[in-house]
């Protein structure tokens, strides 16, 4: 037996509470010394006063605009491309067993590669622009859409299609009412895992050899050990992988919305 649904108010309250905690103990182990010594040395992890003041710096002195934009741009083309792919790939093996036996053992070679060593690679061969970073985050979005479509596919009822074929329905119309339907869902689900993967392609790629980007600006920082510069950094990056989220989550509600409610009535 499930628990009443909580409240959103009450659940944003909770969400402000661990925020402020984790930032109570953030200030109180980085100014006040306890027996003598400090929990969190300023040195390693600055103050929360000092970091929210370089953030406002950055904001206020139009600095940061650059570096979101950017790595926006990356995160948003590495999405689509590796979403696309990722669909079209996945319905192409799950709809030819014969490919997808052939190809088997090199996705999964393909998908256990560490994408960090990739990154190098992509550098010298697509530049330091975006277009090395959007191919990073490519290779993390496709097998997460490629292998969620692929079950997607694989997972429809043998009944269904059974009943589906006995109606009539040729392959165009299969695809349409019945593949289509089960592998979005699918899609869907990992939605915002895909998004956050994209994210970190880009700030990776970034981080590794960039000229702009929030990776960037943490490798600067880090370069000349400005602590406060790095959680700065840091805090943009959450907040904007936040912003990021919350706009998933409104294009996913509308796209599904003929989706049931979890927890809904049986």
């Amino acid at each position: 037996m499930s628990g009443a649904p909580i409240s959103r108010p009450k659940l944003l309250a909770l969400q402000v509470l661990v925020a402020a905690a984790i930032i109570g103990i953030w200030h109180i182990g980085s100014t006040v010394p306890i027996f003598g010594v400090h929990f969190l040395p300023k040195f390693f992890f600055s103050t929360p006063g000092d970091v929210a003041a370089r953030v406002v710096k950055l904001f206020a002195t139009g600095t940061i605009w650059k570096h979101l934009w950017i790595t926006l741009s990356e995160t948003i083309l590495a999405f689509v491309i590796g979403s696309v792919g990722g669909v079209l790939f996945g319905f192409w093996f799950a709809r030819r067993p014969l490919v997808a036996a052939v190809f088997d053992p090199y996705v999964k070679m393909a998908n256990a590669l560490p994408r960090v060593v990739l990154a190098p690679i992509f550098m010298l061969w697509l530049g330091l622009g975006i277009w090395s970073k959007v191919a990073l985050g490519v290779t993390l979005v496709f097998f997460i859409v490629f292998f969620n479509v692929y079950q997607g596919v694989k997972e429809v009822s043998p009944v269904v299609l059974a009943n589906a074929r006995m109606l009539g329905m040729n392959e165009r119309r299969l695809f349409r009412h019945v593949y289509w339907p089960s592998a979005l869902s699918w899609m869907f689900s990992s939605l915002h895992t895909s998004v956050g993967f994209a994210l970190v392609g880009a700030v990776v790629g970034e981080y590794l050899g960039s000229a702009a980007g929030l990776g960037y600006l943490i490798h600067e920082a880090e370069g000349v050990f400005d602590v406060t510069g790095v959680f700065a950094g840091m805090v943009i990056l959450a907040a904007f992988v936040l912003l990021v989220d919350a706009a998933v989550t409104r294009i996913e509600r509308r796209l599904l919305v003929w989706r049931p409610e979890a927890g809904g009535r049986g």
